[in-house]
């Protein structure tokens, strides 16, 4: 059974899967690894959702917000021996949900356009395509989404 804790970017879990998260993107991007990479820093987040299953980490993800209204989702990872199972997108419900308690109307992303994994899971959890916003425009190997909440 998985256990959903909402914490901050401090709790030790969720900084260890974010090492693990970025160890997998640095193969993924390759060499534009570290233009991505400044952008994914984890101090100061206040929102981070963490999946437990059995006491063990297995999944996590975050939202900061963009703008007013706007709420973007970072840091999403499920371990290799989770995936599969419906977490990630219970992870991203769980932040959706918590982003429109705290009054927001959408959630935005970044992924990338050869992570098919991502975009598979942002697409059928009702995200669509937007144009590439912010530090994104223009980066070809991205691609962004919205979802209304």
């Amino acid at each position: 059974m998985l256990i959903f804790t909402r914490t901050n970017s401090e709790h030790p879990d969720f900084v260890t899967l974010v090492h693990l998260l970025d160890a997998d993107l640095a193969i993924k991007n390759g060499e534009q690894n570290s233009f991505f990479a400044q952008y994914n820093k984890i101090a100061m987040i206040q929102h981070v959702i963490l999946a437990h299953e059995n006491g063990v980490a297995v999944a996590c993800g975050a939202i900061k917000e963009y703008e007013p209204g706007s709420m973007e989702v970072k840091r999403m990872f499920t371990q290799p021996d989770a995936r599969g199972k419906g977490v990630a997108s219970q992870v991203l419900g769980q932040l959706e949900a918590w982003a429109k308690e705290l009054g927001y109307t959408k959630c935005i992303l970044e992924t990338g356009k050869h992570m098919s994994d991502a975009v598979h899971l942002y697409q059928k959890n009702g995200y669509t395509v937007i144009p590439n916003y912010g530090q994104y425009a223009g980066v070809e190997k991205s691609v962004c989404f919205e979802k209304l909440l």
